[in-house]
Formats: C-alpha cells, sequence, structure tokens
C-alpha cells in the first residue's frame, strides 16, 4: 500500500534535518494538520501558530505593518519563524522558517485581490511564491486548499533542492486560467550566511575591493583594520537623496570618504531576510558598504572604534534617551560615555518638524556628547525628504 502524501512529506523532511516552525495568518493555516496528522510530525515541526489579529502580528513583527497580506511580511514573518527555530533549539543551518498571509473569501466582499504570499527563510537562502486568485472563482474552502498546497510545494522544493512531485501535480491542477505563481529566490554568498550564524560580526558588501570580501569576527577582532572610518549607518530603505547629500557634505567635513553600514539585525525586530538585504545593497551600486549584526550603536562603535559616525537628528537623539535602554538611566550614561571615548566624533543633520528646521543642537542633551559632535546647520543641509514617505507613496502607488 502506497504511503498517505503528506507521510511522505515528513519523511523527504526528515531526511534533510528540517527543523519547522510555520506562520500562517489570513490564510494557509491548512498546512498545519495536513502535516501534523502524520506519523514523524514531532521530528520536523517545532511549532505552528497562526497570529490571525493585526496585534498577534504586531507582536511578532516588532511594529505595526504597512501592508499585512504582502510579500515583504511574509518574508519578515518567515525570518521570524527561522529565529524562533534557532531559540527552540535548531542548528542554525537546519531552522527553516515558513509563512503565509493571505486574502482570501470571507463574509463580506474584499474590495482587493484575492492573493497568497508565501516565504521560507533558511541559512541557505530565502524563497518567496505569490500568487493572484481569480476573484469569486472558488470556495473559501478551495481556497484555503490552493494555500496549504503552494505552501508544501514551496516548502520541499526549498529544502530538498527539487519540486515534490506529490505537491506540484496537485498545485498545477488547482490553477485556473490565467492564474500565474510568481517565485523568487536569493541565495546569498558565503559572507552572509557567516554573518547569519554569527560566525560574523561584519563583512564587507560593496566597493572598490570588489569580491575581496573583508570580515570582522565575533567580539570585534578584525581580520582587517576598520578603524578610523567615516561611517554612515542606517536602514536605508530606500537610500534617497537625502541621505546621498548628507554623505556628500560629512566627506567635506571630515575630509574621508563615506563607508555605509547596514544592520540585518534589530533590537526588537526579525533580521532581514536575503532578498530584502539584496534589494537594499544593490542601491548602492559600488560605494563601500558594511552589512553588520550591530543593532546598537554602541555595538557599531566597537566593531568599527575611533571612527567618524554620520547621523540624522532622529538617531541622534535616542543616543541619551532611556527608554532605548531599557528605561535605565544607567544604561544610557554609559552609552554616552562610550560614545565620548570611542569615537572620533559624531556628524549630526537636523531635520523638518512642522514646517521648520530643528537642530539637535537645542536639545536637552549631556554637554559631553554636544562636544564631539559637528551640527550641520540649516545652510549647509536641509532636504525634507524621508523614507517612510518614500516607502507610504510607493505602497499607495502599487496599490492604485
Amino acid at each position: 500500500m502506497s504511503q498517505p502524501i503528506a507521510a511522505s512529506s515528513i519523511e523527504l523532511l526528515h531526511l534533510t534535518g528540517t527543523q519547522l516552525v510555520l506562520v500562517a495568518t489570513g490564510g494557509g493555516s491548512e498546512t498545519i494538520p495536513i502535516l501534523l496528522t502524520e506519523p514523524g510530525a514531532s521530528d520536523v515541526v517545532l511549532e505552528a501558530v497562526v497570529p490571525y489579529a493585526r496585534p498577534a502580528i504586531d507582536n511578532l513583527l516588532g511594529g505595526e505593518q504597512e501592508s499585512y497580506c504582502s510579500d515583504l511580511t511574509a518574508r519578515r514573518l518567515a525570518v521570524a519563524a527561522w529565529q524562533r527555530g534557532t531559540a527552540l533549539g535548531a542548528a542554525v543551518d537546519q531552522s527553516v522558517g515558513l509563512a503565509v498571509t493571505g486574502s482570501l473569501r470571507s463574509l463580506e466582499p474584499k474590495r482587493g485581490q484575492h492573493r497568497l504570499h508565501v516565504a521560507l527563510h533558511r541559512l541557505g537562502g530565502t524563497t518567496t511564491a505569490a500568487l493572484v486568485l481569480k476573484k469569486g472563482a472558488r470556495s473559501r474552502a478551495e481556497e484555503e486548499r490552493l494555500a496549504a498546497v503552494l505552501c508544501l510545494d514551496l516548502l520541499l522544493a526549498a529544502t530538498t533542492g527539487e519540486p515534490a512531485v506529490m505537491w506540484r501535480d496537485e498545485l498545477n491542477a488547482l490553477l485556473l486560467p490565467g492564474e500565474h505563481i510568481v517565485r523568487e529566490h536569493c541565495h546569498p554568498p558565503v559572507s552572509w550566511q557567516q554573518l547569519f550564524s554569527s560566525t560574523a560580526a561584519a563583512v564587507s558588501a560593496g566597493g572598490p575591493d570588489g569580491d575581496n570580501t573583508k570580515v570582522i569576527l565575533p567580539g570585534g577582532e578584525p581580520r582587517h583594520q576598520v578603524t578610523g572610518r567615516l561611517l554612515f549607518s542606517g536602514s536605508f530603505a530606500p537610500l534617497h537623496e537625502g541621505h546621498l547629500a548628507m554623505a556628500r557634505i560629512a566627506e567635506e567635513i571630515a575630509e574621508r570618504p563615506v563607508e555605509w553600514e547596514l544592520s540585518v539585525s534589530n533590537v526588537d525586530k526579525p533580521m532581514l531576510d536575503y532578498i530584502e538585504l539584496s534589494r537594499r545593497t544593490a542601491q548602492f551600486d559600488g560605494r563601500p558598504l558594511w552589512l553588520s549584526r550591530a543593532a546598537t550603536f554602541v555595538e557599531k562603535i566597537e566593531l568599527f572604534p575611533q571612527s567618524t559616525f554620520v547621523m540624522g537628528a532622529d538617531t541622534f537623539l535616542r543616543l541619551a534617551d532611556p527608554r532605548y535602554y531599557g528605561g535605565s538611566q544607567k544604561q544610557a550614561d554609559a552609552a554616552i560615555r562610550t560614545i565620548c571615548r570611542k569615537t572620533r566624533g559624531l556628524i549630526v543633520f537636523g531635520r523638518e518638524q512642522d514646517g521648520e528646521f530643528q537642530s539637535p543642537s537645542q536639545a536637552d542633551l549631556p554637554q559631553k556628547l554636544k562636544e564631539v559632535t559637528y551640527f550641520v546647520s540649516e545652510r549647509e543641509f536641509r532636504m525634507d525628504v524621508s523614507s517612510t514617505a518614500i516607502r507610504a507613496a510607493t505602497l499607495e502607488s502599487a496599490s492604485d
């Protein structure tokens, strides 16, 4: 007698050493019983969660999302699941995070399209599959079955290296004329995998050295000299003309070329996935760029000692705010001492607020922090643009 389809899936996953954490929201939850009702599932599935309410998703991802059914949110959930797997004891190269976000048929007709976004993240890569469903052509149960099959197809293909016939055949049979799955995969370079596995604290990802990757080891021990730099750190989502103008002015002030730094880690959010990281690094177009695991400014100082740091007013004001140190004034004071002792200084740009230019030089901050800071005046720089506004405009344009 042939084995049940899902049992074969569990066996294949077990052979690859997969340790799975699954997150399903808005659809795709049928994937969970398909896997868990088969023998051997406990050897593969570490956890499965269904954060249906938006606050539940926000709790997983560390804040409100710009869209709750999107490729980006699915990737963020997949990374959160991958990190959860390692926290539950899975080896970093065996943990697999699988996530699905859906906007499917409900009691009230949806104004927008019916959609599915599935993402998988593991040390060896990030993979996604997106599908727009023909609206009104299926029942909710039929849409849920399609979501589960799409999840299982992506899971088996990504972990075993080839599609599983059992799921690919059913998936193709369930698709209606005109429906097409859009797939994307990013296979990261070895240096990125070192960063995600914590065997490197920072790696170079661009600049005149080309493929001659520089690596900073955990604990700040460098393989290459990285002191005395002019560093511009940020999330750069996206990198915009304001950032580039700030960099040019900082170079004139410090008389050194800017090097950029992007952290893959965040204090209270999941790490970046490889697709997102690839998109953000591509923006720098050969400019000197460091990728790091330094989520806090103090961690960046430890990685790049005696460097000058470029930043905007918002980042600067957070440096002395106890809220960013677990509410501890003592920790905030210690951070200020570290900044003053281990940097060559800060170059800080003002911001527009309520139509007026606000310089952080007027803020109530420790004098010793101001003493190591060069405040760029409104005459030297003013460009009222923000990454948040650009992302909002992009999202609105995509939804039109």
